[in-house]
């Protein structure tokens, strides 16, 4: 029998959509779209069919984050961006969701600013991956893909 392919949403916010040209020598010189094909590829031989969705706008994160509720999803892995520090919208959206969830970001926050040292998701997301780059995305993947089999 055919096992079912699993389905992880992968989300991404505010200027994300700018990698490899925004400070790259904070963020790296891959573009999302490299590291969105990169992880498909990975995702597959896992049985794990991805989703990518990326946004500058709060409102249209939080609609796609309901619209996941109401679809049988397996994970999230979540790059916020700058929501991270001030989205209690987004916080109170990823609440509505059982599945695993993994906050990534690209940079370590807590060897940057002050302010960016505050999670608003820190404490409801399953876990958190920080400052490894576009690596932590792959991390995120696998961290996703064990706990969905072990469960």
């Amino acid at each position: 029998m055919k096992q079912k392919v699993k389905k992880i949403q992968v989300i991404n916010g505010p200027n994300l959509n700018m990698l490899g040209k925004r400070e790259p020598q904070i963020y790296g010189s891959l573009t999302l779209n490299q590291i969105n094909t990169d992880l498909a590829q990975q995702a597959k031989p896992l049985g794990l069919e991805l989703g990518f969705f990326q946004s500058n706008h709060e409102g249209e994160i939080v609609d796609k984050i309901h619209e996941i509720f109401n679809e049988n999803i397996a994970g999230v892995i979540i790059n916020p961006g700058a929501f991270t520090h001030t989205s209690i919208a987004l916080r109170d959206a990823l609440l509505l969701l059982s599945c695993p969830i993994v906050e990534l970001h690209l940079s370590n926050i807590y060897k940057r600013e002050a302010f960016r040292h505050k999670s608003m998701l820190a404490d409801i997301v399953t876990g958190q991956i920080t400052g490894f780059g576009h690596y932590g995305y792959q991390m995120a993947l696998n961290a996703v893909a064990n706990m969905i089999n072990e469960s």
